[in-house]
């Protein structure tokens, strides 16, 4: 059974700097054990900040990451390099300055790539390049962890409440009317992001107060079904946990 942690820090920028280390940590520990690591980032100011952070950490320099497998969680479907890609800000915060290994950095499509403006197809292709890394007799790859940032209405990467994607049953799906620009998506799926060992939810500022208050108070919300098959962990400001239930 995953176990749920929340761990509350001061401020937007000790919450950056608290992921950044546990996440130096988590791949640190993973190359230790399976010899690789395999990170699902996510995109936001916070994650950003996140990303610049490991840059500064001493330990991230015990890394090997050319043994380091990255993934996206969702990404917006726009030209490649366009600054609201959550690919481009990752390369401008951390990923332009590591010794990464290309094959292992696995972008979503974007709309000038070979699917063009289909982003079914694109999305389709996403899950073909999810199956390849994945192991004999596995539809998935292992992710070690799957960073998550928590929107105002609840939604986790493109997965917005009430939205028909949440039924998704595949590795990824594509949107096409999501309520926040741009409507064009590409998403991981529930139950991929329930496949991760740990689904880390990361979440700054008073506008996620409500959302996480009702996740952690049992509402149903999408982020409520973001879950780690061993760990499922809560990271935020105080003002993001502003009505996070205290426990007894």
């Amino acid at each position: 059974m995953s176990e749920t942690v929340v761990v509350v820090v001061p401020d937007a920028d000790i919450l950056a700097s608290t992921v950044a280390a546990r996440l130096a940590i988590k791949i640190i520990d993973a190359q230790a054990v399976h010899g690789s690591a395999s990170v699902v980032l996510t995109g936001g100011r916070v994650a950003a900040k996140v990303l610049r952070s490991v840059r500064e950490l001493p330990a991230s320099a015990a890394i090997d990451w050319s043994r380091v497998d990255l993934w996206w969680g969702d990404e917006r479907y726009l030209p490649s390099g366009d600054p609201d890609r959550n690919e481009t800000q990752a390369r401008e915060a951390l990923l332009d300055k590591l010794p990464l290994d290309p094959a292992r950095v696995h972008a979503m499509p974007a709309s000038d790539g070979p699917d063009g403006e289909d982003a079914i197809a694109a999305a389709a292709r996403y899950a073909g390049e999810l199956a390849a890394a994945a192991g004999p007799g596995a539809g998935l790859p292992r992710f070690d962890v799957l960073m998550l940032g928590v929107g105002e209405d609840g939604h986790v990467a493109s997965l917005f409440p009430d939205h028909p994607v949440l039924r998704e049953t595949g590795a990824t799906a594509a949107t096409f009317d999501s309520p926040k620009p741009p409507p064009t998506r590409v998403t991981l799926t529930l139950s991929t992001i329930q496949s991760a060992d740990e689904v880390w939810l990361i979440a700054a500022g008073p506008d996620k107060a409500a959302p996480i208050g009702t996740v952690l108070s049992g509402g149903d919300l999408p982020a409520a079904n973001a879950s780690g098959v061993q760990k499922t962990l809560w990271l935020l400001d105080q003002a993001a946990a502003a009505n996070v239930p205290t426990q007894p």
